[in-house]
């Protein structure tokens, strides 16, 4: 990342394209990620495999996220929109 001797015009281009480039590194190898751990499954302490306890990932897992973001986004976009002084 250091461009030479001292913090230079190419050090902070390098800086910059790394701050760019390293959340969208993040999200791919998250998304990876859960694409193997959907192929393999989770294992259990135990090594049984018993689909009885299992909650269907996508409608539970994406609706609840849904929700939680919701829930959080609101009353930010209320308060920005309404009251935008307390923001800073």
């Amino acid at each position: 990342v250091w461009g030479g001797f001292a913090v230079d015009n190419a050090t902070l281009n390098r800086f910059f394209a790394l701050h760019f480039l390293m959340p969208f590194i993040v999200m791919a190898l998250s998304m990876l990620h859960l694409l193997f751990l959907h192929q393999t499954g989770s294992n259990n302490p135990l090594g049984i495999k018993s689909s009885m306890n299992m909650v269907p990932f996508h409608m539970y897992h994406t609706f609840k996220d849904m929700v939680g973001f919701t829930v959080l986004l609101m009353p930010l976009t209320f308060i920005a929109l309404f009251f935008p002084n307390i923001l800073g």
